[in-house]
C-alpha cells in the first residue's frame, strides 16, 4: 500500500503518458522514489512497455550499464520487427543476449567521439522502433558521465514514443543538475520536476498503521515517530522493525511512546551511510558535526564551534564542509542541526565514551553562560559529563520550573531520573520523591511514575514522614485506572494511618475515599470517610477548603442536596486556587449531567473548563472535555462527536478514567448507528464487566448498553445478567440516580425473560430510591419504564400517558434521543387504535432519528411507516380525508381559530412544536388560506 502519495502518483502518471517526456524525480534518500516508480510500473501501462535500469554505487562505474540493464530483456518485443535501422546495430557487441535481434554489428569508425554518437542515435532508434516505452533510470545521482550524456541526448531528441523517468539525489549530485548544466529539454516535449517531500504526521501514522497493522495509532506516537525520522519512509520502516514492543509504543502516551523510541538502536544501514559520509569530511568539520550531535538541539555556529574544540577561525569553513555534505542543515535561522534524529544518533554513536564525557563538559561551560539557564540541557549533559553534583542541581531546578509551567511530563521524567540515582541522600530522597508525586498527578501520562512511587515505598532511604503522601499521592494515580480503582483505596487507607502527623493530607486522602464513583462503595464506608473529610473542611480555609469541596458537593448532589450548590465559590483571588476551583466546578458539573440538571451542569462546565485551561491544569481539562462530551451526547450535539471523542480518547489512554466515559459515548453513538460490533467493543471498555473496579456510574451505563445489544441479538438472558450486575452495583452504593438508563433496558429484560414481577419491584424500588432527589434523569426513564409495564399489562391508556410523560420529561432535560425513543413507544402503543396518530408520531420521530443520525432507529421507524401505510387500507378499509379534515387537523384548526400558539397547542396535545406547525400548514392549504387571521369557527363547522 502506498501511503501518503496519492497526488505525486497521480501527477506522475499524468506526465509519463504525454509522450515525449521526461520526469525528473527528486527526492532525499529513503524519501520513497523507488516506491513510488514501483507503484507506477505496478500499475495499468495499457501498450507502454516499460523498462528500468539502476545506476550501481561501485568503485568503477561500467558505461551506459543502467541503460543497456534496461534494454537486455527487449528480445521478445523485437522478434516481430521488421527493417530495423541498421544503426542499431551499433548496439549488439554491447548487448549479446538480444544481438540475434538486432542488425549486424557495424564496423569501427576510428573517431571515439563519432562513434559515440552513433551510439546514442542506435539507443534512440531501437527504442523509437518498440513502439511506446516508458523508461525508468534509478539513482542518476550515481551514473557515469556516459550515461548522463546519453539520457541528455535522448531527453533532448527523444523518438515521440519515449517517456522517461530520472530519480535521483539532490544532495549526491557533483552538478547542480542531473543531466548537467548543459541539458535542454526538447522542443514540444514535456520536462517535470517532481520533488518527493517526507510524510507529514499523518502520513508517518498511516505508514506505520500499515506496517505494524495497527488499528489505531496513538497521535503522541505518530508525532514523536515524525519527530525523530523527519518523515522519511525508509528511517520509519528501520526505527519500527527496531522498535521493541511496537503494539504498546503505538498505543502509548506522550512520555512512554519516547522512552521507546529512544531505546531504539539506529539501523545499520543509516549508521554505515552516515560512516561513509564523516570518512569524507576534514577532522575540523567532523569535530563541529560531533559537538551537534552531543547538544542534540539546533545551535548556532560559535556554540558548535566552542563545544567542539574547533578554533575560531577554522569554523566558518568547518561549518560549509559539515553542510555540503548533507551531515548538517541549516535547521532555523543561523542554527545547525540534523536532517533527522536517528543521524544525529548515528553520529552520537561514533563518538568514543572519553571524548563523549569530554564534548559534555565543555557542553556544560558554554551553556552555563545562557541566560535564562537552559536547565534542562543543562541537567542532561551534566549528567552524561559525570558531573554528578551539578547532574542533581540543575536536574531538580529543571524539574521545578516544569513544574510551574505545568509541563507534567518534564518534570516527572527528570525527577524520576534524579530519584533512579544511588548517591541521593534521604533527605532529598524524601523531597524528590513528594515532588513526584505531586506532579505526576497534575499530567495525563504517568504509569511509569506510579511504579516510580511504588519502588519508593520500599526504600530504605525514604523516611516515615514523607511515606504517607508518597503513598497517597500513588494511590490518586491508582484511582485513574480501571481495574486498580480498589487497589488505590486500600493504599488511600493506609495512607491515612501513615498520615497522622498530616491531618492536612489526611482529609484529602479521606476525601477521595469519599468519592462514591471511585469504584462501588458501601453507604457507612462513604459516611466514614466524608465525615471524616467534613471535619477538616469546616475548620479549613483557601486551598484545602476548595479542594475537599469538590469531593463533598459532587456526593451532595447525588443524594439530594443541591442546597451544597451554594458552597461554590464563583471566583477566587489567589491565582494559586484557580486549579482547586476548576476541579470543584468540573466535578459538579459531571454530577449534574448524570443526574440530568443539563443547564446547570453547562454553567458549572464552561467556568470550571476555563479555570483549567487559564490554569494549564492538564488533568483538569481532560474531566472538562470528557463531561462535555457526554453533555453533548445526551443533548443530541452529535454531529463530529465520535471523530472528538475518538481524538479525546487517543489523547487520554493513559487515563482509563477518562477513557471509559468516552467509550461511553462512542458506545452509545454505534448503537444508535446499529453497529453492534463496535458498541459492543466500546461498552466492553467502560468497566461494565467489573463495576467494583470502576467509574461506578459509567460503568452502569456501560452495561446498559450491553444488554440492550444482547435485547437487539436476542438474548434476553444474558442482557437480564448483564443488568443484574448493573443493579447489584446500584443497590450497594445506594445511589438511585446512577440507575438512568438501566431502569427501561432491565424493564425490557426482565419481561422478555419472564420475570415480569422483577421489573414490577424494580420500578418500585427506582421510584423509592430517587424520592427524595433531584435526578430527572431517571424520573423520566422511570415513566418510560413504567409505560413498558403498563403496555405489557395490556392497559394502552396507562402506557401512552406514561410515554407522554417520559418523552416530556427527555425533551425538558433535553436528551431528544431518548424523547424520540419514549414516542415511538407512544407510537406503537396506539397504532391498533388509532393508526393516523401513529403515523403522525412515527414520521416525527423518524425525522428526529435522522437528524441526529441515529440511523438504526430511523430505519426502523421507516420501515413502520412503510409496512403501516402498505396494510392500512386492507386492514382498516379507511378511506383518506382528501380536501377535507382530519380529525386531528380539525382539533387543531379550532385551536388556533381560538388564538392559541403553535407552542401552546404542542404542549396541551403532547406534540412537538414542529409537528403542529406540519398540521397548521396542511390545514392551510385544505382550506385555501395564507393567515390565521383569516381561519373562522364558522368554516370549521
Amino acid at each position: 500500500m502506498l501511503i501518503g502519495r496519492g497526488e505525486q502518483l497521480a501527477a506522475l502518471r499524468e506526465v509519463v503518458v504525454r509522450r515525449p517526456s521526461v520526469v525528473l524525480l527528486e527526492g532525499e534518500a529513503g524519501v520513497g522514489k523507488s516506491r513510488l516508480v514501483s507503484e507506477l510500473l505496478a500499475g495499468d501501462l495499457g501498450a507502454v512497455l516499460p523498462l528500468a535500469g539502476y545506476c550501481r554505487q561501485v568503485g568503477e562505474p561500467f558505461s551506459y550499464g543502467a541503460l543497456l540493464e534496461a534494454l537486455r530483456g527487449i528480445g521478445p518485443r523485437l522478434a516481430p520487427q521488421r527493417d530495423l535501422n541498421p544503426v542499431i546495430g551499433a548496439l549488439a557487441p554491447l548487448l549479446p543476449e538480444i544481438a540475434a535481434e538486432l542488425p549486424a554489428p557495424l564496423p569501427p569508425i576510428g573517431d571515439p567521439r563519432a562513434e559515440r554518437h552513433r551510439l546514442f542515435r542506435a539507443v534512440r532508434e531501437l527504442l523509437a522502433a518498440l513502439g511506446p516505452v516508458l523508461l525508468v533510470i534509478e539513482d542518476l545521482h550515481w551514473s557515469d558521465d556516459g550515461t548522463r550524456q546519453l539520457l541528455r541526448f535522448l531527453a533532448g531528441e527523444p523518438p515521440a514514443t519515449l517517456s522517461m523517468v530520472l530519480t535521483y539525489r539532490r544532495e549526491d549530485l557533483h552538478g547542480g543538475s542531473p543531466l548537467g548544466a548543459e541539458f535542454r529539454s526538447a522542443a514540444g516535449g514535456l520536462l517535470a520536476v517532481l520533488e518527493i517531500e517526507p510524510l507529514d504526521v499523518d502520513g508517518v501514522r498511516g505508514l506505520t498503521e500499515a506496517i505494524l497493522g495497527a488499528k489505531r495509532v496513538s497521535a503522541e506516537f505518530a508525532a514523536l515517530l515524525h519527530e525523530r525520522t523527519a518523515g522519511i519512509p525508509f528511517v520509519v520502516e528501520e526505527t519500527l522493525r527496531a522498535l521493541r514492543d511496537p503494539e504498546g509504543a503505538v498505543h502509548a502516551g506522550s512520555a512512554r511512546a519516547q522512552r521507546l523510541l529512544d531505546a531504539v538502536k539506529v539501523p545499520v544501514l543509516l549508521r554505515d551511510a552516515m560512516a561513509d559520509r564523516l570518512a569524507t569530511l576534514p577532522a575540523a568539520a567532523v569535530r563541529l558535526i560531533e559537538a551537534a550531535a552531543v547538544l542534540g538541539t539546533p545551535s548556532p555556529a560559535d556554540l558548535l564551534g566552542e563545544v567542539g574544540d574547533v578554533p575560531e577561525d577554522q569554523v566558518r569553513a568547518a561549518l560549509t564542509h559539515a553542510v555540503d555534505g548533507h551531515v548538517l542543515h541549516e535547521v532555523e535561522g543561523l542554527r545547525y542541526g540534523f536532517r533527522h534524529m536517528l543521524a544525529r544518533q548515528a553520529v552520537y554513536d561514533t563518538i568514543s565514551a572519553p571524548e563523549r564525557a569530554a564534548l559534555h563538559g565543555r557542553a556544560v561551560d558554554a551553556l552555563q553562560r545562557v541566560e535564562p539557564k537552559p536547565l534542562v540541557q543543562l541537567a542532561e549533559h551534566s549528567e552524561r559529563a559525570g558531573r554528578t553534583a551539578d547532574w542533581l542541581a540543575y536536574g531538580e531546578a529543571a524539574a521545578d520550573r516544569a513544574t510551574d509551567s505545568r509541563d507534567a511530563a518534564t518534570a516527572t521524567t527528570l525527577l524520576q531520573r534524579l530519584l533512579a540515582a544511588p548517591v541521593l541522600p534521604a533527605d532529598v530522597v524524601d523531597r524528590l520523591a513528594i515532588k513526584l508525586g505531586r506532579v505526576a498527578n497534575t499530567g495525563l501520562d504517568q504509569h511509569d511514575a506510579t511504579a516510580t512511587l511504588e519502588r519508593l515505598l520500599t526504600d530504605p532511604r525514604l523516611s516515615a514522614s514523607a511515606r504517607g503522601e508518597v503513598r497517597m499521592h500513588r494511590a490518586f494515580l491508582l484511582l485513574r485506572r480501571i481495574g486498580h480503582i480498589q487497589e488505590g483505596r486500600a493504599e488511600l487507607e493506609r495512607a491515612i494511618d501513615e498520615l497522622e502527623s498530616r491531618p492536612d493530607l489526611a482529609a484529602r486522602a479521606a476525601a477521595a475515599l469519599a468519592i462514591p464513583s471511585n469504584g462501588t462503595v458501601l453507604p457507612d464506608v462513604f459516611r466514614r470517610w466524608r465525615d471524616f473529610a467534613r471535619a477538616h473542611r469546616e475548620t479549613s480555609t483557601g486551598q484545602l477548603r476548595i479542594y475537599l469541596l469538590a469531593s463533598e458537593v459532587p456526593s451532595a448532589l447525588y443524594h439530594g442536596r443541591l442546597a451544597w450548590l451554594d458552597e461554590v465559590p464563583e471566583h477566587v483571588d489567589d491565582p494559586g486556587d484557580r486549579p482547586h476551583l476548576a476541579r470543584l466546578k468540573c466535578n459538579v458539573a459531571d454530577a449534574c449531567v448524570w443526574l440530568g440538571n443539563l443547564d446547570v451542569g453547562a454553567r458549572f462546565l464552561r467556568d470550571g473548563l476555563r479555570l483549567a485551561h487559564e490554569s494549564n491544569a492538564a488533568f483538569l481539562v481532560s474531566t472538562g472535555r470528557t463531561t462535555e462530551a457526554r453533555l453533548d451526547w445526551i443533548t443530541g450535539r452529535w454531529e463530529g462527536l465520535a471523530e472528538r471523542a475518538t481524538g479525546l480518547l487517543e489523547e487520554y489512554r493513559d487515563v482509563t478514567s477518562m477513557t471509559s466515559e468516552l467509550e461511553l459515548v462512542l458506545g452509545w453513538l454505534a448503537a444508535a448507528r446499529g453497529d453492534w460490533t463496535a458498541a459492543d467493543e466500546h461498552f466492553g471498555r467502560t468497566g461494565a464487566h467489573d463495576p467494583d473496579d470502576a467509574i461506578v456510574p459509567v460503568a452502569i451505563s456501560g452495561i446498559a448498553g450491553l444488554a440492550s445489544i444482547l435485547l437487539e441479538r436476542e438474548k434476553a438472558a444474558e442482557a437480564a445478567a448483564a443488568v443484574d450486575r448493573g443493579l447489584t452495583a446500584v443497590r450497594k452504593t445506594d445511589i438511585w440516580p446512577w440507575i438512568g438508563l438501566l431502569t427501561p433496558v432491565a424493564v425490557t429484560a426482565y419481561s422478555a425473560t419472564g420475570r415480569t414481577a422483577a421489573a414490577e419491584r424494580l420500578v418500585d424500588e427506582v421510584s423509592e430510591g430517587i424520592a427524595d432527589r433531584d435526578a430527572p434523569a431517571v424520573l423520566a426513564a422511570l415513566a418510560e419504564s413504567r409505560g413498558m409495564l403498563a403496555e405489557a399489562r395490556g392497559e394502552p391508556v396507562d402506557a401512552v400517558g406514561h410515554f407522554r410523560e417520559a418523552a416530556a420529561r427527555y425533551e425538558a432535560v433535553p436528551a431528544p434521543y431518548f424523547a424520540a425513543i419514549a414516542r415511538h413507544h407512544e407510537a406503537t402503543v396506539v397504532l391498533p387504535s388509532d393508526p393516523e396518530k401513529a403515523v403522525e408520531l412515527l414520521t416525527e420521530v423518524a425525522g428526529t432519528f435522522e437528524a441526529l443520525g441515529a440511523a438504526k432507529d430511523a430505519a426502523r421507524c421507516r420501515h413502520a411507516l412503510h409496512t403501516l401505510g402498505s396494510a392500512k387500507p386492507a386492514r382498516r378499509g379507511r378511506r383518506g380525508y382528501g380536501r377535507d379534515l382530519s380529525p386531528r387537523e380539525l382539533q387543531i384548526a379550532r385551536m388556533v381559530a381560538d388564538g392559541q400558539t403553535n407552542r401552546e397547542i404542542a404542549e396541551k396535545l403532547v406534540l412537538s412544536p414542529r409537528t403542529v406547525e406540519q398540521h397548521v400548514a396542511r390545514l392551510f392549504r385544505k382550506l385555501g388560506i395564507n393567515s390565521r387571521a383569516e381561519l373562522h369557527l364558522d368554516r370549521l363547522r
